[in-house]
């Protein structure tokens, strides 16, 4: 234990003896830097100063994160004149990296922000731990151009923007993807409406839609979050049309619990469950047995976002190598609806310990990094060690890519491309072109989010009582062990709770406000 601490106390030691040895010299050396280069153009002074040595905190998803002299790295810092010194934490373990980071006001230059409508990150920044960086964006055309309008939008904090959001296609979210193959055999074309919906989970729970001669099938499966309905959200929201928490009626908004819509989602599932369209265990499904369960066949239908159809048609077709790959059919709409993303995943923020003119390099050198020279690195990596050049064609090497942590580059800067979330390279040519038809059928009855990034004093501390109070009751009347009307009861005494009152009223300021 003794060890331990001194380990810990001597790790933290170093980590501040480095940051105030490197940050007071660049700090002097940048400023001397600007004041030499006044009236210089901004492309001459980059090409001309040292490299920017800029600290960077993100996180990573591959089994072991990029090192520190990965050679893509090394190119992205030739061409953006830095030098940089990334501290990549497990995405696991990056939320308690980031709260104790916040804490001891040692932050790097530039960090991610997972929840960037989280209270902490709301009070650190409306504190002044970080650069508002709404006033410089214009002068930087990739940053404002490849963001999306409604991502700079909903990230604001008082009109501020205290962080440069991480694009993603607002369209393609996670939506319903059906069998194809499956609706040919019970008969079925694909399900417009509710109830057509209804009608295809029957008959793939009842006719046999595998071919296996067994009643071993589902209509669809799914797995719930212990304050939500997870990805079995979609079920409420082709009822309810409403994409989050909250609907907007005439410029007020209403907590979907509300909604007579909501009783009929919640009457609809448990309806599904009585029949045996849903798996039994479904309560306590993880996502990872979720997928197993599609894969091994015994369902229909699972939430999932287009693009991520590569791993379940790899699995189809080493089963069956006649299976092909439309066989994944993404869902246009039901009942018109469709949920849209926000446009964006988490944000980058610039600690305001970092002089103004150093806070510009970084935006630059972001903006740079976005440019497609820079960001084909993090799509195929370096010629001769991740690719190679035949005819004329990029060949990637996937184990290479994989083990160098290539992608990972992507949390630190991201270029979204429009159809990313739908459509990925390595899908066939017909079917690139099928799945980006759907996507633009979809972007007609797509709903944002507007709940997203309005803040309720009385929500931090409520929010996440009342979601698991919520969530708690939608379970049991689905698995049957509470009726419908209990439903009715919890809504009716919802009515009066005087927490539910002033979140109501604080989200509806928060929204009039934006």
């Amino acid at each position: 234990m003794k060890k331990s601490a001194l380990l810990i106390f001597g790790l933290l030691l170093i980590m501040v003896l480095a940051a105030c040895s490197g940050g007071g010299s660049e700090e002097t050396s940048t400023n001397e830097e600007a004041e030499s280069n006044e009236g210089a153009t901004e492309e001459t002074v980059v090409q001309d100063e040292d490299p920017t040595e800029v600290r960077i905190m993100s996180h990573f998803f591959s089994p072991t994160p990029p090192s520190s002299d990965n050679l893509v790295l090394q190119e992205i810092e030739k061409v953006t004149n830095t030098k940089l010194n990334v501290e990549w934490v497990s995405a696991n373990n990056y939320a308690d990296r980031f709260n104790v980071i916040l804490a001891s006001g040692n932050l790097p230059d530039l960090m991610l922000v997972p929840d960037p409508f989280s209270p902490v990150f709301k009070r650190a920044a409306e504190q002044g731990a970080f650069w508002d960086v709404s006033p410089y964006i214009d002068d930087y055309p990739n940053l404002k151009e490849g963001i999306a309008d409604i991502a700079w939008e909903l990230t604001q904090i008082d009109g501020a923007n205290y962080g440069i959001p991480r694009p993603r296609p607002s369209e393609g979210e996670t939506f319903f993807i059906i069998r194809k193959d499956w609706l040919d055999n019970v008969g079925l074309e694909m399900p417009t409406t509710s109830d057509e919906l209804y009608e295809v989970m029957k008959a793939f729970a009842n006719e046999d839609p595998n071919n296996s001669g067994k009643d071993d099938t589902y209509g669809m499966v799914g797995y719930v979050n212990p304050e939500d309905m997870g990805d079995m959200g979609s079920y409420e929201g082709m009822f309810t049309g409403v994409n989050g928490e909250w609907k907007e009626e005439n410029g007020e908004l209403t907590h979907v619990a509300f909604l007579p819509e909501t009783r009929d989602a919640l009457e609809y599932l448990a309806n599904a469950y009585a029949d045996g369209l849903i798996p039994e265990d479904f309560a306590s499904l993880q996502v990872s047995q979720v997928k197993d369960m599609f894969k091994a066949g015994r369902a229909g239908i699972i939430n999932e976002k287009a693009g991520a159809m590569q791993e379940y048609y790899d699995h189809f077709s080493q089963v069956d190598p006649d299976f092909e790959f439309t066989n994944l059919m993404p869902v246009t709409s039901i009942n018109d609806y469709n949920p849209a993303g926000p446009g964006f995943a988490g944000a980058n923020v610039i600690s305001k310990s970092v002089p103004e003119v150093k806070m510009k390099q970084i935006l630059q050198m972001m903006d740079r990094w976005m440019e497609d020279d820079v960001f084909s690195l993090h799509r195929h990596g370096i010629e001769g060690v991740h690719h190679t050049v035949e005819n004329g064609e990029i060949v990637i090497d996937t184990e290479k890519m994989t083990s160098d942590a290539v992608g990972d580059h992507n949390q630190i800067v991201y270029v979204s491309d429009p159809y990313a979330s739908s459509v990925k390279p390595t899908f066939p040519e017909d079917v690139q072109q099928l799945y980006k038809e759907i996507q633009d059928e979809r972007e007609n009855t797509s709903v944002a989010n507007i709940s997203l990034g309005l803040f309720s004093e009385t929500g931090v501390n409520y929010l996440p009582e009342l979601r698991k109070d919520i969530q708690d009751l939608k379970t049991v009347i689905i698995l049957g062990r509470e009726p419908i009307t209990a439903w009715d009861a919890f809504v009716e005494k919802l009515k009066e709770n005087p927490q539910m009152q002033a979140l109501t009223a604080e989200i509806n300021e928060s929204y009039s406000n934006r």
